[in-house]
This record gives C-alpha cells, structure tokens and sequence, in this order.
C-alpha cells in the first residue's frame, strides 16, 4: 500500500487505513528519518485502534505500554537509543514482539534479527516541507 502526499492533517486518516488494511499484523515497523513523524503517526495509529491515554515518545524509556478501550495491551518501542542488540534482548522485548499484541517500533534496524517472520513495514519520506509519502508492505 502507498499513501503519497499526505500531511499532518490527514493523519488520522493514514492511521485508519493502515489498521483497516494490515490490522491483523501485531508487530508494526516503522523506518524513516528524524523528523518524518513516526511518533505522530504511531499516536493517530494507537488512537485509531482505541488507546485513549496520553501517548508520549519512548525515546528515553525505550518502551511506553497502554491500553485500549477494549483492555488490550499496546506497546510503542524507541530503538533510537540503543547501542546494540544485546540491550533489546535485556529488556525482554521478544516477550513483546511474541505476545500477539499491538507492538509499533521506531528506529527497528537494530532489532531486526529478533523479529517475528510475520511483521508490518512501514517506510516514510518527507517530500516536502509539510508532507510525506508513505509505504506499507506486510513482510
């Protein structure tokens, strides 16, 4: 699926198609550079599939949980921060990637060889000041 063009006004609407489309894929990659709006679109993507708590980037805490309205966990990853494989292990994130729950990862190039062989990546470029295009392909 391609979503050209869009911007942040439409985001929410990037975020429905992309649950309407592959929401039946639980882990979910997100590849882009700084800036593009990976933590904005991971929001509108938990909103959509119905966390109504106050979502923030887990950049620091490399892990940020919540819940759905539907008492389902959701668990939004940050890799940016980690210097190796070793530290994700040691923060048990196979449990997460295995537990057949929601899990939207930021920055997982570092992570990939523990990925599960069923998994959503996303790419997004920025193509213009305030806009993005945007790639998903289920691997």
């Amino acid at each position: 699926m391609t979503i050209p063009n869009y911007n942040e006004d439409e985001l929410q609407e990037v975020a429905r198609k992309l649950v309407s489309n592959f929401g039946d894929i639980k882990v979910w990659c997100f590849y882009a550079e700084m800036g593009t709006g990976k933590t904005t679109l991971t929001k509108k993507i938990c909103k959509e599939i119905g966390v109504e708590d106050e979502m923030s980037s887990p950049t620091f805490s490399i892990i940020n949980e919540y819940q759905t309205n539907k008492g389902k966990d959701v668990y939004h990853f940050d890799f940016y921060r980690l210097k190796d494989l070793k530290e994700a292990v040691d923060v048990g994130v196979e449990d997460y990637l295995f537990s057949g729950n929601f899990c939207l990862l930021e920055w997982p190039q570092i992570i990939e060889p523990l990925l599960p062989d069923e998994y959503l990546q996303i790419n997004i470029k920025l193509v213009g000041d305030n806009t993005r295009s945007l790639t998903a392909q289920p691997k």
